[in-house]
């Protein structure tokens, strides 16, 4: 039997056994070691040959009593193994003696050994169970890659306003931990150090701005992004409404020209590529005029996360134009906005079911033509409903590592959940920094 070792492999591996020694799992921590690389666990080779021992010889109905290993070679990702065994001895009592042997794909033993098992009295056979799609649903990789992404970049000076439990400044403090932000905390300072207290965070060294309540740390915030001491603000333990009314007040706010609106970044376990899903959280019922400017925020992050021409999936629930539903007509209005360059940087189709946007098989079956339907980077939703909805259940059920910012502000705002955990805040934080960048390039 032969089987190539991937990546996946070693963390499936860890979480079946519970072996997360770190030479296997711990990039940093292999480069340090003589293989200088992460490599698979000795007992994956050993499972293959009881794979072999199990189906091939003696096949089914064979009762392992024993097994000796030694373990030559280290296995390393993209390693192709080929299992051999081969009878020498039988015993009373149906007991088989059998030679054990893993080779790699350049012919070197990596593990061998001897087996003993009872074999059974005849030949079984059984037809071939189906096996269970596994994935791998892996938050901690995927929130280091996106946190490279932002490696090199200076950190942030952001306004962290009201941080006032601890998942909101802890979340704050790993994202300064990681060299995404520089926090200025803003609220009331004898709460916050009572959080920081009661669960023996660290305050040395970071800046804090006292505020009496949430209200006034949202105004001290903008106050300071105003004066330009701050290029982002993050939410703490305040209501969304909170923070965005002191944004968006007419006179002494961070108004621009642009409608502003949230993102969300969605990483997919089994997904190809991640997805921005927009507007979730700010804009409730969006007119045309609205959701042509959500478009161009999204198509802008997009550009920022290095998608040159990002696909935008209008998403209705139908994919054909219907009069009675809005949703349809704003998809089919705003193709042809892009058409004619009033949005731009994008490739936009719609109306689309979610469905279509996502899978290339569901849009040939229903003869969809379109270089968007089953590839899209951008999902805009018709309305908050919808798109909170879309997030949410993407989160919990399809176990999707989160983040989010609203744009369309003179600076960006880390808008996460309340309910969110620290490593959605620190993704946040690294779309934030990533955003800037491209800002500041001019691109």
């Amino acid at each position: 039997m032969q089987r190539q070792l991937h990546a996946e492999d070693i963390a499936l591996f860890a979480a079946l056994s519970g072996d997360l020694n770190p030479t296997h799992l711990d990039h940093e921590y292999a480069r340090g070691t003589p293989e200088h690389e992460v490599i698979a666990h000795g007992m994956w080779g050993a499972a293959l040959i009881s794979a072999v021992l199990g189906t091939r010889l003696p096949g089914p109905g064979t009762v392992y009593l024993g097994q000796t290993l030694e373990f030559i070679k280290p296995v390393r990702v993209g390693d192709v193994l080929t299992v051999t065994v081969r009878c020498t001895g039988k015993e009373a009592g149906r007991r088989v003696v059998l030679a054990c042997e893993c080779a790699n794909q350049s012919g070197e033993i990596v593990i061998r050994g001897d087996a003993i098992v009872r074999a059974p009295r005849e030949k079984v056979r059984r037809p071939v169970v189906a096996l269970p799609t596994v994935t791998v649903a892996d938050r901690h990789s995927r929130l280091q890659r996106l946190v490279a992404k932002a490696a090199g970049l200076p950190p942030r000076a952001t306004a962290v306003v009201h941080p006032c439990d601890v998942a909101s400044l802890q979340g704050a403090l790993l994202a300064q931990a990681a060299g995404l932000i520089d926090p200025v905390l803003v609220g009331p300072a004898h709460r916050i150090r009572a959080v920081a207290d009661a669960h023996q965070i660290s305050l040395q060294g970071v800046r804090m701005q006292d505020a009496p309540h949430s209200h006034a740390a949202a105004e001290q915030a903008v106050e300071l992004a105003r004066r330009g001491e701050v290029v982002a603000l993050m939410k703490g333990s305040l209501h969304t409404d909170e923070l965005l009314g002191a944004v968006l007040r007419a006179s002494g706010g961070l108004r621009t020209e642009r409608r502003l609106s949230h993102v969300f970044w969605l990483d997919v376990p089994g997904h190809v590529r991640p997805l921005l899903v927009t507007d979730a959280a700010v804009n409730i019922e969006p007119t045309l005029e609205d959701k042509a400017d959500i478009v161009r925020n999204a198509i802008a992050l997009a550009h920022a996360l290095g998608v040159v021409r990002p696909r935008v999936a209008l998403l209705a629930a139908v994919e054909t134009i219907n009069p009675r539903m809005r949703a349809t007509l704003d998809a089919a209005a705003l193709c042809k906005m892009n058409e004619r360059g009033q949005i731009r940087g994008g490739q936009l189709d719609g109306p689309l079911a979610f469905d279509n946007a996502i899978s290339a098989v569901a849009a040939k079956i229903k003869g969809i033509r379109s270089d968007v339907a089953g590839a899209a980077d951008v999902l805009m939703v018709p309305d908050l409903e919808a798109g909170n909805m879309l997030a949410k259940q993407l989160e919990y059920l399809g176990h999707a590592l989160s983040a989010g910012i609203a744009l369309g502000a003179r600076v960006p705002i880390v808008l996460t959940s309340r309910a969110d955990p620290a490593d959605s805040r620190i993704a946040s934080c690294a779309l934030a920094s990533l955003w800037l960048a491209h800002q500041a390039s001019g691109l």
